[in-house]
């Protein structure tokens, strides 16, 4: 589903972020990044959803080989990939209904296929009762949650997250893993970045370590 083959980037200002990475992450699999601030846990992602390009080696998704992938063709990949961040990024302005539902606007889907999965999302999320409030009277927590929904109300076969618990307690932290746990349990492809190591260890899934770029760790559960 998602491979990378020596693959590096480079920033303009000479910065290397990523280093010959190397990884191939299985259809429907569940991983976590991880490694110190700044080793290039969100360059890796960013470089999946091409919201940056690779400087050098090859990245393929889905089959497709990112680097040549036409610009024009850009947002049809990321109808496949839906991310969440540690922000949120949520509209303030709207409603939690509506900043769930601006994918689907953008996909041109039928206002009755709207309301449909915009509400399916928000009672996955356990949020269904939140839709009409704006995201300001949210917690933290409900705030990420509607991150979630709005990235999976398109179905996507992969989910990415970058930094997903960062502002959130130990409770809370566990409780938005379990619900990309489920969501892979259905069959998403899953790949978190986070460095909550202790949380990323009790999950017990496949770890990729990144030390200044580099691939230094994978690691496999023990089964």
């Amino acid at each position: 589903m998602i491979v990378f083959t020596n693959v590096s980037k480079r920033y303009p200002n000479g910065t290397q972020a990523l280093k010959n990475v190397q990884f191939h992450l299985k259809k429907g699999e569940m991983a976590f990044v991880t490694g110190h601030s700044g080793a290039g846990k969100t360059t890796l992602l960013r470089l999946i959803a091409l919201i940056e390009r690779n400087t050098g080696g090859q990245i393929l998704v889905g089959g497709q080989n990112l680097s040549r992938l036409a610009a024009h063709r850009i947002p049809y990949l990321r109808r496949k990939i839906g991310f969440t961040y540690q922000d949120h990024r949520l509209l303030f302005d709207r409603t939690v209904f509506d900043n769930v539902a601006l994918p689907l606007i953008v996909s041109n889907f039928k206002p009755q296929d709207i309301r449909r999965r915009v509400r399916a999302a928000l009672d996955k999320v356990g949020l269904l009762n939140k839709e009409k409030s704006y995201p300001i009277t949210l917690s933290s927590g409900q705030q990420q949650r509607v991150g979630i929904a709005r990235a999976v109300v398109n179905k996507p076969p992969i989910l990415l997250a970058d930094e997903p618990t960062g502002n959130l307690d130990p409770g809370l932290a566990k409780e938005i893993m379990n619900l990309y746990q489920e969501f892979n349990q259905v069959g998403v492809t899953v790949l978190v970045a986070s460095h909550a190591l202790g949380l990323i260890k009790a999950m017990g899934h496949r770890t990729l370590i990144l030390q200044e770029g580099k691939l230094i760790g994978d690691i496999y559960p023990r089964s």
